[in-house]
């Protein structure tokens, strides 16, 4: 492994002390899931492009140094992301960056077109469930491309990509950014019905265009994307990560405060908005800001994650820790990953009293009814929730587990926060910002 290209993890804790409930203001930038994909996009023009409200996460360290590794020049500044192509493409993705994220998959498309093969090493990210390859594959081999699947990654190779109908099984997201970047290049047209319009992925397209692709976002989950012979570079400003506005609304609401989440237009939060109306929360939107209260309590809920527009699968986990705090028994039903409830045993350990099961609850049945997968969970509250040494094993879990402790009671001290950071911006900075007594102490080894 080449060690040039190692990312450093920072072994830290995060020592937690509840403060009362939370309150103030908290400006978010441009998503995690967004940013990355669009320093993909930005590999595939010719010339400069800029991307600007980028959030400060590893997640935009580990795809820059990604991108560098196969001679893309990137800048990165305050907020900013300046990306062009080098002098000369390495197809390759060194290994070094096997299970680091799920961003080199979606390579594959760009550098068939920049080199006429690429390798891209095995997929990572959190450990929410299979992420399968397959549509992304079959999506190659159906516009031409030579694909081998190994233990070690993804081998490519095509003189170039062609245009055809691709229907997907499933709306997956990576799947439909692979069949965008793939396309836009092409040569004729590509019609892919079954289509994920996640915003991350319409603002994908949105940005494409502006490189001078030709896309068309038509009814009933259906893009069609016309191939044109060059890109050029783009500007863009992305929009406000609807993660992590959810994540601070529910942090005010679990701890009997408020906070006011600018930066994410209300569009992007609907169905999340109607949720916590329904548990009794007082919603204040502006053009400016969102904020929720709940001076009169929360109550129990039932709701079901789904593709968009239904109920993101990345909120439930903040919802999960809302769901001890509303009186009575809430039910979640997840049925975009069979293992994205991997987050509960650091609640049950915190006092969240939180039973998972393999059945289809609080919803019709979703294509894990048979399976044994863990998918739903029925949630008692108010629980009493205690201060607890909690290791995070992803993301979302990490900043789950700041919100119970922050409504706990006596001090928890939490492992692995280099999760959060990957994918929040400056969560320790904005959770202090809030009046969470919150401080950093080094792990010591062994």
């Amino acid at each position: 492994m080449d060690s040039s290209y190692s990312v450093q993890v920072n072994e830290e804790a995060w020592l937690i002390e509840p403060s009362g409930p939370l309150r103030g203001d908290v400006e978010v930038r441009g998503s995690k899931n967004g940013v990355s994909k669009h320093m993909v996009a930005a590999m595939l023009g010719m010339g400069e492009s800029t991307i600007h409200n980028a959030p400060d996460v590893g997640e935009v360290g580990i795809t820059a140094q990604m991108l560098r590794a196969l001679g893309i020049d990137v800048e990165i500044t305050s907020g900013e992301i300046v990306i062009s192509q080098g002098p000369q493409i390495n197809p390759h993705v060194p290994a070094a960056f096997t299970g680091l994220n799920r961003i080199p998959i979606l390579m594959l498309g760009p550098l068939l077109h920049l080199a006429g093969e690429a390798f891209v090493p095995l997929v990572g990210g959190d450990p929410i469930g299979r992420r399968p390859v397959d549509f992304h594959v079959e999506a190659l081999r159906a516009m031409g491309a030579e694909v081998e699947v190994s233990d070690t990654g993804i081998y490519a190779k095509a003189k170039r990509l062609r245009g055809t109908r691709i229907e997907l099984p499933y709306p997956s997201v990576g799947a439909t950014e692979t069949i965008l970047m793939s396309a836009v290049l092409a040569e004729g047209k590509t019609v892919l019905k079954g289509a994920a319009m996640e915003p991350e992925v319409v603002e994908l397209a949105l940005f494409l265009q502006r490189m001078g692709a030709r896309i068309e976002l038509s009814p009933d989950r259906r893009i069609v994307i016309e191939g044109v012979d060059r890109l050029h570079g783009a500007s863009t400003w992305l929009n406000g990560d609807r993660i992590e506005a959810f994540s601070y609304l529910a942090a005010g609401l679990i701890t009997g405060g408020q906070v006011r989440v600018h930066g994410c237009p209300q569009d992007r939060l609907v169905t999340a908005i109607t949720t916590l109306a329904r548990m009794g929360a007082e919603m204040d939107i502006t053009d400016d800001y969102l904020s929720a209260s709940a001076p009169n309590g929360l109550r129990a809920a039932a709701v079901q994650t789904d593709t968009h527009p239904g109920f993101m699968t990345d909120w439930q986990t903040p919802l999960m820790v809302l769901f001890t705090q509303a009186q009575g028994m809430s039910v979640l039903h997840e049925t975009v990953f069979e293992n994205r409830l991997v987050y509960v045993p650091a609640l049950q350990k915190m006092g969240c009293e939180i039973e998972v099961f393999d059945v289809c609850l609080g919803g019709p049945a979703c294509r894990y009814h048979d399976t044994n997968a863990k998918h739903s969970a029925v949630v008692r509250g108010v629980s009493k929730l205690s201060g607890a040494d909690v290791t995070l094993p992803d993301i979302r879990a990490g900043f789950s587990a700041v919100l119970a402790a922050a409504a706990a009671e006596g001090t928890s001290t939490l492992r692995g926060v280099h999760h959060i950071e990957r994918g929040y911006h400056r969560p320790f900075e904005q959770f202090a910002s809030l009046g969470l007594k919150i401080s950093r102490e080094k792990v010591q080894d062994g």
